[in-house]
């Protein structure tokens, strides 16, 4: 399976700013969004789905950028991400809906929840990027990646070290610990970014984290949006791992003391791309924290 065109599922494609995101449209019944994060696309998800699309309707985006979505000359900044995935959703007409966030897909779909929290029913999150800004570089987590990040925030040496070395897909080997990726899938994610040109996604994340006080404009839309995600009601859950990457007792602590309506689901051994480490862990609690969320109404579509 080493070209992604032969993936079994069906692509979809819709026009949003002008330029094609890529997304899979599975299952029936009430929204579920999953949105991938930094170096991925929504093949991630693709051992996830079938436990959910039992009974929802599962939509996998590929960010502006990334996966077999477009590649325009844009900033790729977190904010532009935000605009592309609104618009995408309200293109799509979706209510109801569930998220399910990787990474930086968990920021992106927060800060659409705290903008349109009437179409939000609850929110599920592996591995968040930017639950709050970090004060200084000592409260970054992973700690043994600070030297790695510093690189690629250089303006100088971030972006020539990230385009001609394409950090995060190489590295997909080590920062799967649970299992090991087969070389098949280590192709699909190479896939996308096999143009140097094409791996300028990868690289702006890491520089819009938001630490030391900067990108200011990101640090602000963290901290807006967590002044409505620590006061929400809505459903919460957050699959986290040992040792984990972003999500480590720091950031499970902070979770524990802001957010109501909880749930902490620990998947056992991994690092930071849960749904590769264990897949089937996630989607059994996802589907039964679906169940939970909506009452009885889902009880007859699952198995």
């Amino acid at each position: 399976m080493s070209n992604p065109e032969t993936l079994p599922i069906e692509s979809r494609y819709l026009a949003v700013n002008g330029h094609r995101l890529h997304y899979i449209d599975q299952g029936n019944g009430n929204p579920v969004v999953f949105l991938h994060g930094n170096p991925t696309w929504s093949y991630t998800f693709r051992n996830i789905i079938p436990y959910v699309e039992r009974s929802h309707r599962c939509i996998a985006v590929d960010l502006i950028g990334m996966g077999r979505s477009d590649k325009p000359d844009i900033g790729y900044t977190f904010l532009e991400h935000v605009d592309y995935v609104t618009r995408f959703i309200e293109q799509l007409e979706l209510t109801d809906i569930v998220l399910v966030g990787h990474d930086w897909g968990a920021a992106i779909g927060l800060h659409y929840a705290m903008n349109h929290p009437d179409k939000i029913k609850a929110v599920a999150m592996l591995e968040p990027q930017a639950l709050y800004p970090n004060a200084a570089w000592s409260d970054f987590s992973p700690p043994e990646a600070v030297p790695l990040f510093q690189q690629l925030r250089d303006p100088l040496e971030g972006w020539p070290f990230m385009r001609d070395n394409s950090v995060f897909v190489e590295g997909m080997t080590s920062t799967i610990i649970n299992r090991p990726i087969s070389p098949e899938e280590h192709e699909n994610y190479r896939e996308p970014v096999r143009n140097p040109e094409d791996r300028k996604p990868m690289w702006v994340f890491p520089n819009q984290i938001p630490i030391e006080g900067r990108p200011t404009e990101v640090v602000d839309a963290v901290n807006a949006r967590n002044a409505w995600f620590t006061s929400t009601p809505i459903p919460k859950l957050l699959f986290y791992a040992t040792p984990g990457c972003t999500v480590r007792e720091p950031q499970l602590d902070w979770c524990r003391e802001q957010l109501s309506n909880l749930t902490l689901c620990d998947i056992g051994r991994g690092f930071h791309h849960l749904a590769e480490e264990n897949p089937h862990a996630v989607g059994r609690e996802l589907q039964r924290w679906l169940q939970q969320v909506n009452g009885s109404e889902d009880s007859s579509g699952v198995s």
